[in-house]
């Protein structure tokens, strides 16, 4: 497991203060830590007494992030410079916990009661904003995919099931149920200790197992802060610890959190087979795209033919639509086109001009192989709406579309950020805004640049250099992402090409690279890729 990085690596978040733990839920097993300083025993002492009294009421609490705050359990208050340094940089940028917990609110009613119902510290709910920045189609430069960031072998080893019409990385109650088995696991292996767990989780159990062989033989203590680890999982585990710090000191320090009620949002309706998602929209009497949002594991305009036969819904346009697809026909669920093969046709360009795949009409056909004849009759799925219409997001379509108008811009250029540079100082050199920037290339104002990050500059101000064309899987909107990739040892373009899905001669243009250009170990490239065709 890798947390999420690259161009779209999201910083995870915090800032300080103490916490609260609950007698049911195991607290990590940690060695020489750092204590909280005598400064702070007053003001943790009356926000224990706080908490023990919202614990104590009767009723539940109305809002989801009071019953966050009752239930954790990690050690918050540790004054370790790794934690410190985290809590710096959400303090410079307090706008970001709000739009995160934005994010999060149709999916945190289901993750934070499926992380108490383990009898897991609460923090364990806040995970996927340091993975994903709770974005379900978040992708990294690592293959990894989802709200909490599984990788193609972890997602199968813990039963996420990953096909053409399906990414079960994705699936808000698939990804999160196989992410607290995985956690579990973790932590039974590690005795109990939550952070050496946390950290297990991003760099793998034999990474995290191997270092404390090592500290062993040498007599150092084998807790997580005294680990020699990968620097991502160093930073990794504060992350969380900060995130979870700010979430529980918000109030105390005038912080905004986006209220979620302690209710659920969605529920789940049976769809009885595979159905056509633009119908069940309909059906519902809701936006498409709302509906992709509480279902974003599947990549296409049907749900999978060998399920999940079952659909997330807002709670209160569950009962009317699962009396009306009760109702319907089987034949009106996914409408079939007969299609009659003519000469030069191939299964592929078949599939290609109905948006299906060769798999799928062999599968309906029963053709055991790819060949076809002229003259054949064939029966090929076809979506109910325009290609356009799915598998994308409002955001993502606007974004799509005003790249494509940015692309036809004969005034633009790449620079590449330098040590010390920030958006404001990029911005104010090319007189563009921060905002504008930060949007050209799909980061956030607040988002931290790295040295040697090649920024997409537009404007005035700008010499021309060549338009970056898209891959082909943009244009016929599919979830594609940019995603942020250092060259390793042993890559080659036609190695990175494979492992992403895209074509060697994309990655030039993308970069404005010839074929000639030496690659070397740690330079940046950049590739937008499809999610749904990648691994």
């Amino acid at each position: 497991m890798r947390s999420f990085s690259g161009l779209l690596l999201v910083t995870a978040m915090g800032i300080t203060l103490a916490g609260c733990q609950t007698g049911n839920v195991k607290t990590a097993a940690t060695t020489a830590q750092p204590s909280a300083s005598p400064s702070k025993v007053a003001s943790t002492t009356s926000r224990q007494q706080q908490q023990a009294e919202e614990s104590s009421s009767s009723l539940p609490p109305a809002d989801l992030w009071t019953l966050t705050r009752q239930h954790m359990a990690l050690p918050l208050d540790l004054d370790h410079p790794r934690v410190q340094t985290q809590l710096k940089w959400y303090k410079r940028h307090p706008s970001y916990l709000l739009r995160v917990s934005e994010r999060a609110l149709p999916y945190y009613h289901h993750i934070i009661n499926a992380v108490l119902d383990r009898g897991m510290p609460a923090e364990i709910a806040l995970l996927p904003v340091v993975e994903s920045a709770y974005d379900p189609f978040a992708y990294s430069h690592g293959r990894a995919s989802g709200p909490w960031q599984f990788i193609p072998g972890t997602a199968r080893h813990f039963g996420l099931r990953s096909s053409w019409w399906y990414d079960g990385r994705r699936d808000i109650l698939a990804s999160t149920d196989a992410a607290l088995t995985y956690l579990e696991q973790l932590h039974q292996r590690f005795d109990g200790d939550w952070l050496l767990a946390l950290a297990a989780y991003n760099a793998g159990g034999g990474t995290v197992s191997r270092a404390i062989r090592r500290n062993r033989e040498q007599g150092k203590p084998t807790d997580f802060w005294s680990l020699d680890l990968p620097r991502e999982t160093e930073a990794y585990v504060p992350k969380l610890l900060a995130v979870s710090r700010l979430v529980r000191d918000a109030d105390q320090l005038g912080l905004e959190l986006t209220p979620i009620p302690n209710k659920p949002y969605f529920a789940r309706v049976k769809t009885g087979g595979q159905i056509d998602l633009a119908e069940v929209a309909s059906l519902a009497r809701m936006d498409l795209d709302e509906l992709y949002r509480l279902n974003p594991g599947f990549n296409r305009w049907a749900t999978d033919p060998k399920g999940p036969h079952e659909l997330l819904v807002p709670v209160h346009k569950a009962e009317t639509l699962q009396a009306s697809l009760d109702a319907m026909p089987a034949d009106q669920r996914v409408s079939w086109h007969r299609y009659t093969v003519k000469p030069g046709d191939t299964l592929s360009t078949i599939a290609q001009r109905f948006g299906s795949s060769t798999g799928v009409i062999r599968e309906g056909n029963r053709l055991k192989s790819n060949l076809i004849r002229v003259g054949q009759a064939l029966l090929v799925p076809q979506p109910a709406k325009p290609a356009e219409a799915y598998a994308l997001t409002a955001s993502q379509r606007k974004q799509a579309k005003r790249q494509r108008l940015e692309e036809s811009s004969t005034n633009k250029r790449y620079h590449q950020v330098a040590s010390g540079e920030s958006f404001w100082s990029i911005a104010r050199r090319y007189g563009v805004s921060v905002r504008s920037l930060a949007r050209w290339n799909q980061m956030a104002p607040g988002d931290t640049l790295r040295a040697g990050q090649s920024l997409l500059v537009l404007g005035a101000n700008a010499p021309v250099t060549p338009a970056v064309s898209l891959p082909k899987a943009q244009s016929r909107q599919a979830m594609v992402r940019k995603v942020g990739y250092r060259i390793r040892k042993g890559d080659s373009l036609s190695v990175i090409a494979s492992r992403f899905g895209v074509k060697v001669s994309e990655i030039l243009e993308w970069n404005s690279l010839s074929a000639d250009d030496l690659l070397r170990p740690g330079q940046p490239l950049t590739l937008y890729v499809d999610i749904a065709e990648a691994g």
